[in-house]
């Protein structure tokens, strides 16, 4: 199986998973309008029905599972790079927190046209688990994802409430933050908006995903890709697909469960949705992008379907110019400094803006990789992560 990694350093599905998750990631943040919440309030009837339709269907396909994709891939190319080092006696750790410095700088390019939506900057400071955890045994690695993964804090502070009646979750004023993000959007003000994005935005962002229980979902799936590279798991063997296929399974025989007592939970009172709720809302979904990720790689084996989504290699290979520019492209169509089409897009319509981008997107791509070996922003990273080296 070494052999199989050496003779082919690029695993193709993984390009057409994390493909699959960007094209995914910009359906999904069309419908939202890139967290820009205007809406045409005059349609007819069998069109808000379609557009209810069209954001149910997304959003339970989707909606926190394209972002986890991404995270587990993270994690994932983190142990490719770090395996390929150790094969030369060295230490990936401390060039991987320099490629997080240089990550910083992406995060502000896609947060500046984001408003309060970018999660890149969250991966650097949440990536910190990878360069601590790089020499840990792969048994110490994957007891830590699954302690990240059961959501620590959220219990902490359920089992606190319980405790007593009187305990409050910390209020990080999320909503005033998106509020006044919602304020200069409107406003229209170019500048105002890059600006204010690149502060208030970002910092509403990180502390949304507190809220949300994304800090530890993010570390736990960074560790499960890093363990799944250790253990060769998205090479295609025999055993491997049998442990996809169980994966499948088990994954799909808990999401039901687990969104049903979602459910129940969040009829309760705030505090518990907030706590014991926000768990078992990170666990649907976790079970879901398993759902996801295992079918994928299953199905990829049919030569009929990996011809049929051929094209996601080649979206996925520049992921980060995809992301980054799929911001600045829907900035410039729903936002008031651009064309300030937010009113007029109901959830129909922005899917399909989405679903047309991406297809420019990756004719771009095609055309790209024709005559370079990567992607603008990844070569930029590549060739300043090994600044100083032969490499860069």
């Amino acid at each position: 199986m070494e052999q199989l990694i050496n003779k082919n350093p690029r695993i193709e599905v993984v390009d057409a998973l994390r493909g699959f998750a960007v094209m995914a990631i910009i359906l999904v943040h069309n419908l939202e309008h890139f967290i820009f919440p205007v809406y045409p309030t005059d349609s007819p009837g069998w069109l808000n029905i379609l557009d209810q339709g069209v954001f149910n269907g997304i959003f339970a396909l989707f909606a926190g599972k394209a972002y986890a994709i991404f995270a587990l891939l993270f994690g994932f190319t983190f142990y490719i790079q770090s395996n390929n080092q150790k094969k030369q006696g060295k230490d990936f750790g401390y060039r991987f927190l320099w490629r997080l410095v240089l990550l910083v700088g992406f995060a502000t390019l896609n947060a500046a046209f984001f408003p309060a939506g970018d999660v890149l900057l969250l991966f650097v400071v949440v990536g910190l688990v990878l360069f601590l955890t790089r020499n840990w045994s792969d048994k110490a690695i994957i007891i830590t994802a699954v302690i990240f993964l059961l959501q620590p804090v959220e219990w902490y502070h359920y089992i606190g409430y319980l405790i007593n009646p009187a305990h409050q979750l910390p209020d990080l004023k999320v909503g005033e933050m998106y509020a006044e993000v919602a304020e200069y959007t409107k406003a229209g003000n170019f500048w105002d908006f890059i600006l204010g994005n690149i502060t208030l935005g970002q910092k509403a962002s990180l502390l949304w995903a507190v809220n949300a229980g994304r800090f530890f979902q993010t570390a736990g799936l960074f560790l499960l890709g890093l363990y799944i590279g250790r253990k060769q798991l998205f090479v295609s063997s025999e055993k491997n697909l049998r442990f996809w296929v169980k994966t499948l399974i088990v994954s799909a025989i808990a999401f039901a469960p687990l969104y049903t007592l979602k459910e129940l939970i969040m009829q309760n009172d705030t505090i518990i949705q907030q706590t014991a709720g926000t768990a078992f809302d990170m666990w649907q979904k976790l079970a879901f992008t398993l759902v996801l990720i295992a079918s994928f790689i299953l199905l990829y084996q049919s030569k009929k379907f990996s011809n049929a989504v051929g094209n996601l290699r080649f979206y996925g290979k520049m992921s980060l110019t995809n992301y980054i520019t799929q911001s600045i492209i829907g900035a410039f169509i729903y936002f008031p400094f651009g064309l300030y089409l937010a009113p007029h897009c109901g959830y129909t319509v922005s899917l399909l803006i989405g679903f047309f981008t991406f297809l420019l997107q990756v004719r771009f791509c095609k055309w790209w990789l024709s005559k370079h070996k990567q992607g603008p922003l990844e070569h930029i990273w590549h060739k300043w992560t090994w600044i100083g080296t032969n490499k860069a």
